[in-house]
């Protein structure tokens, strides 16, 4: 059963009863018993227990009239059942919530209970929580229909009173109430705040008059605002004065320093000068002394030479002679020398026909060791070369070797590629979006889920899981294009930006990209003129998203329109260089290759070296295969190269093995080299020996021609010498008598111009002494006639400086220099009409004050003051004014609400009336008039054949116009909601049949609504059809 339905009722000196305790059903209710058995007492108690006030009750004057005659208290306890899902703070109350309310003389108190009755709240304003949570409205006659109120409205034809039972049960009399003292409130507020809006009336008057005296003494104002603007002025004017000053002082001190340059460039040619010509003057005078000198050397030169040509003829006469003598004691030796030759040479011939056969067998041993020497030389040659041959080749396996071993570590690492791509990809055929960030994705995803109410609207991301391709065969080439997009997230606002870089920090996915765009976008309809005018593919033909909002940052983000597509890289080479094709940025081919041209600048980018599958390929099946098959190849290339180390591993070892044994074979024959040539030598030194002892003995005649051969060399060269010398003498002779006769010649010129070098020294003196004067009288003029006065205008030039600076000190202490020229300056005036004008106006001032007891400030202060305070009331008066008619504003939408939903209400009645009389054969339609505050009911009876509709329902019989009340009453239930409904004595005055009728309508009605009904009747109900919904109970007798 819904949560607010009553299941028991307890009282105790209440009214009639003492104690009384009823419980009752989730669903139908019948309560009788005779007249005076205190059945009322129950809806009553229900009323004063929900907070309504003794009077509304029409029962008792005050809450004390209620307590039991004798008693000094009245208590009624009500459990309110707390259970669905529209129960009220069940965590506090639990399943049930009891109300008690306890009356006294003096007063009263309520006390809320939870389901074990420990004491929970106690105040007012938790009762009217709970009522209001409930929707339980005691006072309106629909849910609490009392026996006052069944008598005035089921038993009264007046329009009026139906009006008003039908406006207070739909509560539109409540409403209309409460909009109705809210109007009175505001009309009310309205002329408080027009009475307030009146007070400042005088106080504008008086701001007036403070205005207008204001502006009559503006004058006196602008005359004071003038002195001192004069004032300003003069002060500044003192300063322009000076500096007019040192203007004048800094051309005249320009124009004597002009003066400088010239006399220095006069002091500073005369000071060349005179250097040029000490230097000629010394070098003139070191001449003319050199001439002196060079005089006195000739003479003693020409002795000289005079000397040394006899002394060199002499020499040659002598040398001559001696080498006549040596030529001819040389020819003697060398007949000699033939004479001994032509005796050896018969002595051997004799001795070489005895010792022949002896020395035959000599040189074929000599020869025979020669033959074997050389065999050895080309045997160690070969192996010499086999060697170095061998050695090449083993340096050739192990550069083999080593290039295998990094061809295998290059394929060993390439495996690891292919393994890793292979477990991406079957991660991605797991979840997709692991291709788009990993881990971290899967991460900030579940904590944007977790945070997901604190969205304006959820992000979208990754961009690559929302991307679907045309063909597989542009995964490639598309990824290399949109590049690190495809991992971005989509947001709606900057809020969710920070909101989804929180979620990304939680989930430690730092730089993560953000792309704020506005949701509500449509997908962008791109003219076909702003796309590459090329048959090939773009990448937004051949992308397809469910979400436009994908598409539109991947082209206001990632170009996507103007990046096109080819197959191979020729082609892509002739898209992006050659055709000039126009909105085109980028070009990619199949593989990963960007072509693109920047001006004049054309670029090619490979593809990156740890290439892509291609993140939004679909087929990963084949693509795990095809890296499957690729790296059982290169595997099957790993073994190959494996055995082919081995294999170059064992002839390295056998090549190995060669060379050492060629080398020590080399070193053996070397060795055996060696000792044939030492024996070679012993050889040919015991030949030597023995052709020495065996030889015929002529070493006496050697002796002596030995002896005349040397004699003969040393003699040859002796003569030698002698010819050198004597050829020398010649020359020297020659030499001699040449320079001798040269400086024979040179000396008569050099005797002439002597003369010459010493007038031009004397000329150079004479020019030395004129630029020497000249100078003088230049730096005189320097000293006296111009650094004087530099120096006096100098400490003028000062003076003016430090005067200016106590000027303008002093005028920056009364206005800045802008102020001044804001001025307008103080060109056109001087000082001396600057002070007379200020005295003029000093004057004026004067006079124009002694007519005014105030001062402007002082009245502007005032004004100021008051206009302050004005605004501040205006501003909030203003504010009450615009509070107002925002409330005036909602009230009046409010009431074209209340009267919008007062004619829904209506026909609402009249269709729920109509479904009620239907039941019965009748018809009706119920006219509601709220001007008039009228409700009439029309009825058509089924047994009259003119149709015609009956108005008056007191011309109807008992039953009918009791039926039709109830079929009114009935469709007023309808519209209201309530967790429980009572009804007491609301089938008086009706015959038996209308009674039954009566009652299976209302039986039928409440087990269909399914709220709780409470009927309290003292008639019989035993028609009434028993049920698992229908509860009935019987109050004891009233005891006489």
């Amino acid at each position: 059963m819904a949560a607010g339905t009553i299941s028991r009722i307890r009282l105790e000196n209440f009214m009639c009863h003492s104690s009384l305790q009823i419980d009752l059903g989730d669903h139908v209710n019948f309560i009788t018993g005779q007249n005076g058995s205190g059945k009322s007492a129950i809806l009553t108690a229900l009323c004063v227990a929900f907070g309504c006030r003794a009077k509304t009750t029409q029962r008792a004057a005050s809450l004390k009239d209620f307590i039991k005659t004798g008693c000094s208290y009245a208590a009624i306890t009500v459990d309110i059942k707390n259970q669905g899902e529209d129960a009220f703070k069940p965590e506090l109350y639990g399943n049930l919530i009891i109300l008690e309310r306890r009356i006294n003389e003096s007063s009263s108190s309520t006390v809320l209970k939870d389901q074990h009755g420990r004491k929970v709240a106690h105040r007012k304003d938790d009762l009217i929580e709970i009522i209001e949570h409930f929707n339980i409205d005691v006072e309106n006659p629909c849910v609490i229909m009392s026996q006052d109120k069944s008598r005035e409205f089921l038993h009264s034809g007046n329009d009026k009173d139906k009006f008003k039972f039908f406006f207070k049960a739909t509560l539109l009399q409540h409403v209309n109430d409460l909009l109705g003292e809210i109007r009175v409130r505001l009309n009310s507020a309205d002329a408080l705040v027009e009475e307030l809006e009146k007070t400042i009336r005088p106080a504008l008057k008086e701001l007036d008059e403070i205005r207008e005296k204001i502006k009559n003494m503006e004058h006196i104002e602008e005359i004071t605002h003038e002195i001192e603007n004069l004032k300003k002025k003069l002060a500044w004017a003192w300063v322009y004065d000076v500096d007019k000053q040192i203007v004048e002082q800094t051309a005249k001190l320009e124009k004597l320093k002009e003066r400088i340059p010239a006399c220095q460039e006069r002091i500073d040619r005369n000071a060349a000068i005179i250097e040029e010509l000490k230097k000629e003057y010394i070098k003139k005078k070191e001449n003319v002394r050199s001439f002196v000198e060079k005089a006195q050397e000739a003479r003693r030169m020409k002795e000289q030479l005079e000397h040394e040509v006899n002394e060199a003829l002499k020499l040659k006469i002598e040398l001559e002679k001696e080498y006549t003598r040596g030529t001819q004691v040389l020819k003697k030796m060398n007949d000699r020398v033939k004479k001994l030759q032509l005796q050896i040479q018969d002595f051997q011939l004799q001795h070489m026909q005895e010792t022949q056969a002896e020395a035959s067998q000599i040189e074929d041993n000599i020869w025979q060791l020669q033959q074997e020497i050389d065999s050895a030389l080309r045997n160690v040659a070969s192996l010499k070369e086999n060697e170095k041959i061998e050695s090449e080749k083993l340096s050739g396996i192990s550069t083999s070797i080593r290039e295998i071993k990094k061809e295998i570590d290059e394929h060993n690492s390439k495996i690891y590629q292919l393994n890793s791509q292979i477990h991406n990809l079957q991660c991605r055929q797991r979840d997709k979006m692991i291709a788009f960030g990993g881990d971290r994705v899967r991460n900030l995803m579940a904590s944007i889920e977790r945070h997901r109410s604190r969205f304006q609207s959820p992000p979208i991301g990754p961009i690559g899981i929302n991307v679907q391709l045309a063909s597989d065969s542009w995964s490639i080439a598309v990824d290399y294009a949109v590049g690190r997009l495809l991992d971005a997230f989509i947001v709606s606002c900057h809020k969710d930006s920070l909101i989804l870089r929180e979620c990304a920090k939680e989930a430690n996915y730092r730089n993560v990209q953000i792309i704020i765009y506005d949701f509500a976008k449509p997908r962008l309809d791109i003219p076909n003129h702003l796309l590459p005018s090329t048959a090939h593919p773009t990448v937004l033909s051949v992308i397809h998203s469910d979400n436009p909002t994908v598409l539109n940052v991947l082209v206001d983000q990632g170009h996507a329109e103007r990046l096109v597509l080819v197959r191979d890289y020729e082609e892509g080479k002739s898209v992006a260089f050659d055709q000039r094709i126009r909105n085109l940025k980028d070009v990619y081919t199949s593989d990963g290759y960007r072509m693109f041209s920047r001006g004049s600048v054309q670029t090619i980018l490979p593809p990156h070296r740890k290439g892509r599958a291609g993140r939004l390929c679909t087929s990963l099946d084949e693509s795990i295969t095809e890296m499957k098959e690729e790296a059982t190849g290169i595997k099957q290339i790993i073994k190959e190269m494996t055995d082919r180390e081995k294999q170059l591993v064992n002839d390295r070892k056998t090549i190995e093995e060669g060379v050492r044994s060629l080398k020590r074979k080399r070193e053996e024959e070397e060795r055996q080299l060696e000792r044939k040539k030492v024996l070679l030598d012993d050889t040919k030194r015991i030949s030597a020996e023995n052709n020495y002892d065996t030889a015929v003995d002529t070493t006496e005649v050697q002796a002596e021609m030995t002896q005349v051969k040397g004699d003969i060399e040393k003699k040859e060269l002796v003569l030698e010498k002698l010819y050198l010398k004597l050829t020398e003498a010649s020359q020297e002779e020659d030499k001699r008598r040449a320079s001798y006769k040269n400086f024979i010649d040179s000396a008569y010129v050099d005797v002439g111009s002597i003369s010459d070098v010493e007038h031009e020294l004397q000329s150079v003196e004479e020019k030395l002494h004129d630029a020497q004067q000249e100078k003088a009288h230049y730096e005189y003029l320097m000293e006296k006639k111009v650094l004087d006065l530099i120096k006096i205008a100098e400490s003028e030039f000062t003076d003016l400086q430090q005067l200016r600076q106590e000027y303008f000190k002093k005028a920056s202490i009364i206005c800045p220099e802008s102020e001044v020229e804001a001025l307008g300056g103080v060109a056109g005036s001087t000082k001396e009409e600057l002070s007379a004008r200020i005295n003029k106006l000093k004057h004026r001032f004067q006079q124009e004050s002694r007519r005014y007891t105030e001062t402007i400030d002082e009245l502007r202060a005032l004004l100021d003051s008051k206009e302050g305070k004005i605004l501040k009331k205006q501003q909030m008066y203003a504010g009450f004014r615009e509070k107002l008619n925002s409330c005036q504003k909602a009230l009046d939408l409010r009431w074209t609400k209340f009267q919008r939903n007062a004619g829904l209400l209506k026909r609402q009645l009249t269709w729920l009336f109509n479904e009620h009389l239907g039941k019965k054969g009748f018809s009706g339609k119920i006219n509601v008039d709220y001007n008039k505050q009228v409700l009439s009911v029309e009825l058509t009876m089924p047994q009259d054949a003119s149709h015609d509709s009956v108005r008056d329902t007191r011309g109807l019989s008992g039953g009918e116009r009791s039926f039709s009340t109830l079929c009114f009453t009935l469709a007023l239930h309808g519209m209201i909601e309530a967790p429980f409904r009572a009804m007491d004595e609301f089938d008086v005055f009706m015959d038996a049949v209308s009674r039954k009728i009566s009652l299976d309508t209302l039986v039928d009605f409440a087990v269909a609504q399914g709220s709780q009904w409470i009927f309290i009747t003292p008639h019989d109900i035993s028609m009434v059809k028993p049920g698992d919904r229908i509860k009935k109970q019987q109050m004891a007798a009233p005891r006489g």
